[in-house]
């Protein structure tokens, strides 16, 4: 009787503690920007090599003064790779696109408030470069390995703050930089991007 209780007792303790596990919390970032604050949730269960690629750049302060360098409004705000005086930041090795793995698992899409990374031609471009979504952009969704279907990889979703990506997304726009267009003309500066504890 003691034996059979001990052992009730020992798999309703790892069931609980399984269950513990399986309910970590998703890792948030806060960005402090010149425009406000806003925060991300990240799944690395979805994309786990994105996730874990784009919190390294966090936890290695990469963000830390990097502006928003691309806003069109009713499409999406870029950020990740330039200072304000529009030098580019030198980045780790580009990471694989991991858009069928995340689309297999049912992740998140480019919708309204999700950040996917940005890359150039090469779907395995993607380094620190990142995206938020302010318009439901479904057509940059992965639908195949072709040149039209490889899309970008959405791996979080703002889950407070919209208000000031909002505000960043109708920052006037023009010419700054290297850049003909759609850059803000009064800076949108990241002053912080760091892990919630």
């Amino acid at each position: 009787m003691i034996l059979r209780r001990y052992l009730l007792g020992l798999t309703l303790a790892l069931t609980s503690l399984g269950f513990a596990q399986a309910q970590t919390p998703a890792p948030q970032v806060k960005f402090t920007t010149s425009a406000g604050e806003f925060v991300i949730e990240l799944y690395p269960d979805k994309a786990p090599n994105t996730v874990e690629n784009f919190l390294t750049y966090v936890r290695d302060g990469h963000y830390n003064g990097l502006i928003f360098h691309r806003v069109i409004n009713n499409f999406m705000i870029q950020g990740g790779g330039y200072d304000a005086r529009y030098m580019e930041k030198p980045t780790r090795p580009p990471i694989k696109h991991e858009g069928a793995e995340v689309k297999a698992k049912g992740g998140p899409t480019n919708t309204v408030g999700t950040i996917a990374m940005a890359r150039t031609n090469n779907p395995h471009s993607a380094s620190s470069q990142f995206f938020i979504n302010v318009n439901n952009n479904e057509f940059l969704n992965h639908s195949a390995p072709s040149a039209q279907g490889w899309g970008y990889v959405a791996f979080g979703k703002v889950v407070s703050g919209m208000e000031v990506v909002n505000k960043i997304k109708m920052t006037p726009t023009g010419a700054g930089g290297p850049f003909p267009s759609d850059v803000p003309q009064t800076q949108v500066v990241i002053q912080s991007a760091s892990l919630v504890k």
